[in-house]
């Protein structure tokens, strides 16, 4: 009797490194995630098409809880427009985070005892770039490890030729229409870095203060404000 074959017990729980990795495998093989356009009904196709564009994550770090809830978010919509019959399309990309990136950067050159000047600008720009690329790289696979079905053939970069030669035509044309003007604004300012920052880029902090009340009376003595008042 001990000769007899068993079937494999049941594990007591799932383990997703065990069997995840291999059934994305296959879906990514299978281009299950992969969108085409000729397929949506605006081409003469069957399906009605449904896209969602991935809110890019800055390449300043790798991704963290609050990624991965608005992530499974957005992949649950998809692969649910997915299974109702439309063409889903889901397009991951990462942000270059502009000055966020930079500062980054600057702080791992400070740790070794070095400027941005000490580098000089083609060699900030090719140490930033490698940063870019390490991390970017580890935003990609983490999006993969959750599980996300995002069509990787469509894989943007904020800051690539194509994309920036789409950012300046935009502008231009926005320019030309009297939408983009120059005007004397309240703006936050970095002293380090000479440059202006966004609204997101500014770190906010409450401070307790006092309010003073001036009077100025008129010659004539009207005017003038009780100090009880």
């Amino acid at each position: 009797m001990s000769n007899i074959l068993r079937e494999p017990e049941l594990a007591p729980q799932f383990d997703p490194a065990a069997n995840e990795r291999d059934v994305y495998a296959l879906w990514a093989a299978a281009g299950v995630f992969h969108a085409e356009s000729s397929r949506s009904e605006r081409n003469g196709g069957d399906r009605s098409p449904f896209t969602l564009v991935i809110p890019p994550p800055n390449v300043t770090a790798v991704l963290h809880m609050g990624h991965g809830l608005n992530n499974t978010v957005q992949d649950v919509i998809v692969r649910w427009r997915r299974m109702a019959g439309d063409e889903a399309l889901w397009v991951p990309g990462t942000d270059h985070a502009g000055i966020a990136t930079q500062n980054v950067v600057e702080k791992a050159l400070a740790s070794e005892g070095q400027t941005r000047f000490d580098l000089g600008r083609e060699a900030f720009v090719t140490r930033t770039a490698a940063f870019v690329a390490e991390t970017g790289g580890t935003i990609l696979k983490q999006l993969e490890a959750i599980g996300a079905s995002c069509d990787w053939s469509r894989t943007a970069y904020t800051l690539s030729p194509e994309l920036s030669l789409a950012v300046r035509e935009a502008f231009v044309q926005l320019y030309e229409k009297g939408l983009v003007y120059r005007g004397h604004r309240v703006i936050h300012w970095c002293p380090r870095c000479l440059t202006s920052l966004s609204d997101e880029e500014a770190e906010h902090k409450e401070t307790s203060g006092k309010l003073y009340h001036i009077s100025y009376p008129l010659a004539d003595g009207s005017g003038r404000r009780r100090a009880d008042n």
